[in-house]
């Protein structure tokens, strides 16, 4: 009778606890800097509170409220993904300017300015198995998550493949291009596979790739690579064309995982 007891207390006590809300943490935080990381895009860097953890790859959401804007409303937040590494001292996010109320609010803090963030949340991290290599895809701003991700990888030194393929229509358009660069000849288990679609319309000089992301290019990306994971970041309608191009190549959609970048 007590075991049947029990039981029925457990299942009680288990239906209650997924019954409850998930507790997300809110901090105060302070702009420090902010600098130009491509044409039109931005890096913000906040400090990052003490007691605060996250995986390579997590977002959080940045409340900066307008004055007789609620804190709550969605012109007051915006989820972005967390561009530093865990072990780094400060919280940066980027984002491509646009005139909406939120990115005007968000440029026209002055440094020193203290703002809300909640989180961290999300689960576009790395998969466990090592054995397996990594290949990100990425389309503009899309690349936030990844540099977290390739910023962990390049401080722990680890043998895992890392691929990154890189969609910007310009070189000016493309975020931590430059370090992306310097990382890639800082680490043999990574490589960049930038590609410009746009050139005729960059003042930039480009000897890399300029072509679409098709099925050839990803074929060609990962012939070397030992059963990968793919890794999916940007824009709605990119996302969802590179995951046709990956089944197209027969890439297995359970080998497929993807972030949708709304807003930017």
């Amino acid at each position: 009778m007590m075991g049947k007891v029990w039981v029925a207390m457990l299942i009680i006590a288990l239906a209650e606890l997924f019954d409850k809300e998930e507790v997300v943490a809110t901090y105060t935080v302070r702009l420090t800097a902010r600098d130009e990381v491509a044409e039109g895009t931005l890096a913000f860097h906040f400090e990052k509170p003490v007691g605060f953890t996250f995986k390579p790859g997590q977002a959080i959401d940045l409340i900066v409220p307008k004055q007789g804007v609620a804190s709550d409303s969605s012109q007051a937040r915006h989820a972005f993904s967390i561009v530093t590494a865990p072990f780094e001292d400060d919280l940066i996010i980027a984002t491509r300017m646009r005139d909406s109320a939120f990115k005007q609010a968000l440029g026209a803090l002055p440094v020193g300015t203290e703002v809300q963030v909640e989180g961290p949340f999300g689960t576009l991290t790395l998969h466990k198995n090592t054995a397996r290599a990594v290949v990100f895809i990425a389309g503009g701003i899309g690349i936030t998550p990844f540099m977290s991700i390739l910023r962990n990888a390049v401080e722990q030194g680890g043998p895992q493949p890392l691929t990154l393929i890189y969609a910007n229509r310009r070189p000016e358009d493309a975020a931590f291009l430059a370090q992306l660069q310097q990382w890639e000849r800082q680490n043999p288990a990574f490589r960049l596979l930038a590609t410009m679609t746009q050139m005729n319309h960059s003042s930039q000089a480009w000897d890399g790739h300029a072509k679409p992301v098709d099925g050839d290019f990803i074929k060609s990306a990962i012939e070397p690579l030992p059963s990968p994971v793919f890794y999916v970041s940007g824009p709605p309608a990119m996302v969802q064309a590179m995951q046709a191009t990956l089944a197209a190549a027969g890439i297995d959609e359970d080998d497929v995982r993807s972030e949708e970048f709304y807003g930017y």
